[in-house]
């Protein structure tokens, strides 16, 4: 008989609850891909829905838990790292999905997202980036443009942003992802790959905050000119992209180039190959900072390396110490030290 885990559908991991975001919010596409990826994740990786726990902070994002019918736990600003560290540590056979936005995991929760990047924690970490304090109307975050013009910098800020893959690799992140929120099919196929991942997995979402940063990414998410403007990465294949797949990347120097295939000398052998498990960090730091114009915008999965985690490090850690300890039960320990009758 077929285990129930090989059966799901998206319908199954719908909760009842009605989705309150602002209609055309790109959270709802993001949702949209979540619940189709998790069917696929259940059946690759043998899970039962009740594995399943979504942890969030505040923001708009943060109301994601009440979407899926799954376990889930709608934290405080900024430290849903903290508690899917906590979720995952003790037990690890869940699998724990964090779900923050850009100013939840970068300003507040900063210091907790790059210490989970850093333990290699596993768990999936979604940031949702549209470049904004959404819930709070409005206000420049983490990763605003230097110059945004925002309700908290009305003369345009003066600060320059965190570019979030530059951060997790930076952080020794060993899987780092985007995608647009408008590509539910991309986006889907990439959860699958990080749920896969053995370790802290970081998939940046770009998303449209239609309120208070409409069209943030309009330059790169229009189907007129997205082809020319993005790149969709995956292991093994070449560096390619365009309207006509004409267009590709190649090394010149320690730096990457846009190059034209068939024109300056330049052929298809010439176009790097995509290799998302290299563990030098040095090409995808580059890609993950790839911006436009200069560059096409880096989608898919960048880099997806393989490492020992702090959850299994943990866990081995506590069985070795058991297996040599001389203190077996609570007595062994009440008289392990200097003892004496009164």
């Amino acid at each position: 008989m077929e285990e129930q885990y090989t059966n799901y559908t998206p319908q199954d991991f719908k909760s009842d609850q009605e989705v309150r975001w602002c209609p055309g919010c790109g959270d709802h596409a993001i949702l949209n891909a979540v619940i189709k990826a998790l069917p696929e994740v259940s059946k690759e990786l043998k899970y039962d829905m009740e594995r399943y726990v979504f942890v969030s902070g505040i923001g708009c994002s943060s109301r994601f838990p009440y979407y899926v019918n799954t376990f889930g736990f709608h934290g405080i600003h900024g430290r849903a790292a903290a508690i899917a560290t906590g979720v995952k540590v003790a037990n690890p056979t869940l699998s724990v999905w964090q779900v923050s936005g850009d100013g939840d995991a970068l300003a507040i929760g900063g210091n907790h997202f790059i210490h989970a990047v850093r333990r290699n924690i596993d768990i999936n970490i979604l940031l949702f980036n549209n470049q904004i304090y959404g819930l709070t109307k409005g206000q420049y975050s983490p990763t605003s443009p230097l110059g945004a013009i925002t309700k908290t910098s009305p003369y345009g800020t003066v600060e320059h942003p965190f570019r979030p893959g530059e951060l997790v690799i930076g952080a020794q992140g060993k899987f780092f992802a985007r995608s647009l929120d408008v590509d539910v099919k991309l986006t889907k196929e990439i959860l699958v790959e990080a749920a896969k991942h053995d370790g802290t997995s970081v998939v940046e979402i770009l998303q449209n905050c239609v309120i208070f940063n409409d069209g943030a990414y309009s330059h790169i998410t229009d189907r007129e000119n997205r082809e020319d403007r993005v790149i969709v990465l995956r292991h093994g294949e070449k560096m390619i992209f365009g309207k006509n797949r004409d267009k590709g990347l190649v090394l010149s120097g320690l730096s990457l180039k846009v190059v034209k295939i068939g024109e300056g000398g330049f052929t298809m052998d010439d176009i790097l190959v995509h290799d998302a498990y290299n563990p030098n960090p040095g090409i995808h730091m580059m890609l993950a900072n790839m911006q436009y114009p200069d560059y096409p915008v880096a989608l898919g999965v960048i880099r997806n390396v393989k490492d020992s985690t702090y959850d299994d490090n943990v866990r081995d850690q506590v069985l070795e110490v058991m297996k040599n300890s001389k203190i077996k039960c609570v007595d062994d320990l009440l008289n392990s030290g200097d003892t004496w009758e009164l």
